[in-house]
């Protein structure tokens, strides 16, 4: 096995792939919403195991969730073709 090629017989790099990053933040934050549900269901029995700060990390989750969903779409409103910009390749 060879760790270094030439430039000759190097392949061209594949395009990049597009991707939907607001389904995957959307998906966790709904994952850390049922969890903080959870976390404030149970939070006496949380507090007594010495666990309380779960709440707090689930509800974090979740605010930085919905700050990327934010940083999301406002970067893929900038990033839109308009009637004066030509589309992104």
């Amino acid at each position: 096995m060879r760790l270094w090629l030439s430039e000759s017989e190097r392949r061209p790099d594949p395009e990049p792939v597009r991707a939907d990053a607001r389904k995957a933040l959307l998906a966790g934050t709904i994952g850390w919403l049922v969890a903080l549900g959870f976390a404030l269901a149970f939070s006496g029995a949380l507090a007594d195991g010495g666990l309380g700060w779960f709440v707090s990390a689930a509800a974090v989750g979740v605010a930085l969730g919905l700050v990327g969903l934010v940083v999301v779409q406002v970067r893929r409103r900038r990033d839109r073709p308009g009637p004066d910009r030509p589309p992104a390749r």
